[in-house]
């Protein structure tokens, strides 16, 4: 495995790597000759590379992608959007990174919103004219578009728009999953948020006042749904389009005693803001030289590459909202919307910093949410944001979108996990029970749990009385906690994903590289999600045996089968799974009873569990019996399934 930066032409001074954290993994200097067949050009269109790819070659990854998943012989244009309209590349975090199943993935070190072709047939001197197959007379329209098996001359061609050169960065492995760790590392290793961030955070209704925010928080603690983080929506500011970032006097009165009482009922709460300082709000003339040419709803668009912006931002929010006892942030309206809503600011922007804002739009949510951890300093966080990019693997934020087509959120959960991101396929509203049960179920194993309630007065379970059954399934989320932050640990010190395509660990089989509808969640356990209007689904498991987590039954691999009624969730076979009593709140002393769960023979099994030890280390146990390991576990019993 390796990591090898080949430098073509002059690279342009702004890009990811400019920004990023330091690398966790050591990268060498190579030259183009690395990558067979690499052809560049520069001209007045910017700077294009081509070089040649097997057919038969698997390619993912390229960031929050919510509408495609196997890229080979697709057009993608690598642009910030916030509503992507179909599968063209367009996304809330594109990334200019791939995987392939033939031994490498390429990081191109870019701002700029690029262009892959990911296979086309070149013409080359000497070619034969294609033979006629029959499928070329056909008149099925979808038989007739469909990509088909190129010959000998299938190309990759990426066009980078304006630049005259990039850094490229070739990662090898045996692999996937050992290409995209050593990204993730490239990175900074993934982030490793707190333990109450691995729990569910609900954010109510966005005119909600002091009074009614707090009278739900305490329903939702006599009703035992254990939240651990409340969310206030666009309401508590006097001005959210742009925003003042100062409570609304009407509504929030007296904002610490607020926030006391939030801390009282063992929350964590997290502020909804954007970027866009209105003109009324104290930071305005602060940011007035250090912001963009462009203005969005009237307010100024900071450029946060520059240190004083920074500095500026977050220091206001440290003041205003950390120390009084804020723990986490949504981040909104970071992406772009050009393409259609008509909001945020032209590619063709200046910015002060230097950057032009196609280059900003790239970087926006990134620097955003690197200003914030600024704010929070040494406080841990698990936060929201609307956009992130390449190399932000060590950022603990979470990705959300205003789409809800059940299946998108499926596809991006899988897709995530490719490109060093974290996705939350949120719950809002439900047409029915059945409905609600099936998105809260997609949530509860996901990477980050959410309740986006900012348009209901009510919770959605209390629309249709199913209050028992969804309060289950946060309560098993909250069980899986241990389980999860184990998972994170992993992340955090080799760059494996703890949300993740079935293609990274199973990229031998032919299945597993189209699946985009299943994945891992951990290591040992595979979630397929049935989705709004289906009762039942077919599953595809891998070689070797699994054991289904709620039902026992054992199930061979390598073939389909057909579940119904619960969320299809399964384990390996020799996996030990320790399951918490689900506590509410977590809180800094919180000690978790553990039961070991073991599905199959686990007589040479070993369970890993990460421990924070509730003062900040952060070290390992591994247990095959019962026992009390540091501050934070103790295992009280094993099951067998």
């Amino acid at each position: 495995m390796s990591i090898t930066r080949i430098s073509i032409g002059m690279p342009e001074a702004f890009t990811p790597r400019r920004f990023a954290p330091p690398s966790a993994a050591e990268i060498s200097e190579g030259k183009q000759d690395l990558l067979p067949g690499l052809e560049v050009r520069v001209n007045e269109r910017g700077l294009r590379l081509r070089f040649p790819m097997e057919w038969s070659t698997g390619i993912y990854g390229f960031g929050l992608q919510m509408r495609g998943f196997q890229w080979r012989a697709r057009k993608l244009s690598l642009r910030p959007n916030m509503d992507p309209p179909a599968n063209s590349g367009d996304s809330h975090a594109p990334v200019p990174f791939f995987v392939t199943t033939k031994g490498y993935g390429i990081y191109f070190d870019t701002l700029r919103h690029i262009t892959v072709y990911c296979g086309k047939e070149r013409l080359d001197n000497g070619d034969a004219l294609p033979q006629k197959d029959g499928k070329l007379s056909s008149t099925d329209t979808k038989e007739l578009y469909a990509p088909r098996a190129g010959g000998s001359h299938f190309y990759m061609t990426v066009e980078i728009p304006i630049a005259k050169g990039v850094d490229l960065y070739y990662i090898s492995g045996e692999r996937i999953l050992d290409i995209v760790m050593q990204y993730n590392m490239l990175s900074g290793g993934g982030c490793l948020p707190p333990l109450w961030g691995l729990g569910c955070q609900y954010r109510c209704y966005k005119n909600f006042d002091a009074q009614q925010a707090l009278n739900l928080a305490k329903k939702l603690r006599c009703d035992h749904i254990p939240f651990d983080m409340f969310g206030l929506e666009p309401g508590w500011q006097d001005q959210s389009y742009s925003c003042s970032y100062h409570w609304s006097e009407e509504r929030f009165p007296h904002p610490e005693q607020t926030l006391r009482e939030f801390a009282k009922l063992g929350y964590r709460v997290s502020l909804w803001e954007h970027a866009f300082v209105h003109p009324s709000s104290a930071l305005y003339r602060p940011l007035l030289p250090y912001a963009g040419e462009y203005t969005v709803w009237f307010g100024l668009v900071p450029d946060f590459s520059m240190p004083q912006a920074e500095q500026i931002y977050a220091d206001f929010h440290r003041e205003q909202f950390v120390k009084n006892g804020v723990a986490a942030f949504k981040l909104d309206e970071c992406d772009d919307s050009d393409f259609c809503g008509g909001w945020s600011f032209p590619d063709c922007a200046d910015f002060p910093g230097g950057m032009d804002g196609e280059q900003y739009h790239s970087m926006f949510g990134t620097l955003y949410a690197k200003t914030i951890l600024r704010a929070l300093g040494e406080k841990k966080t698990f936060s929201l944001v609307r956009n992130l990019g390449a190399l932000a693997a060590s950022y603990p934020f979470a990705l959300y979108s205003d789409l809800y087509d059940h299946e998108y959120y499926i596809m991006a959960t899988v897709n995530s996990g490719f490109s060093g991101l974290l996705w939350s396929p949120e719950v809002r509203d439900a047409n029915n029970a059945y409905y609600l049960r099936r998105r809260v179920q997609t949530a509860v194993f996901s990477a980050f749990t959410l309740v986006n309630a900012w348009y209901l007065e009510q919770t959605p379970w209390d629309e249709f009385d199913c209050m028992e059954q969804v309060r289950e399934l946060f309560r098993l989320r909250m069980a899986l906690i241990p389980y999860l932050y184990e998972a994170y640990h992993a992340y955090h010190t080799t760059g494996k994903p703890p949300v993740r395509a079935l293609v990274c660990d199973f990229e031998e089989e032919e299945q597993a590289r189209e699946q985009w509808d299943e994945y891992l969640f951990g290591d040992a356990m595979l979630v397929a999600p049935i989705t709004d209007e289906n009762k039942e689904r077919d599953v595809y498991l891998p070689r070797g045996e699994w054991i289904g987590f709620f039902d026992g039954k054992r199930y061979p691999g390598g073939v389909h089968h057909v579940i119904t009624d619960e969320i299809p969730v399964f384990v390996k076979a020799g996996s030990l799974i320790p399951l918490a009593d689900a506590v509410e709140p977590i809180e800094e002393q919180t000690r978790f009873a553990v039961m070991l769960h073991a599905f199959g023979d686990c007589r040479n099994s070993v369970c890993r569990l990460a421990d924070d030890d509730a003062d900040g280390t952060v070290f390992c146990i591994d247990s095959v019996a019962r026992g009390r390991f540091g501050k934070r576990y103790e295992i009280v019993g094993l099951k067998q399934h």
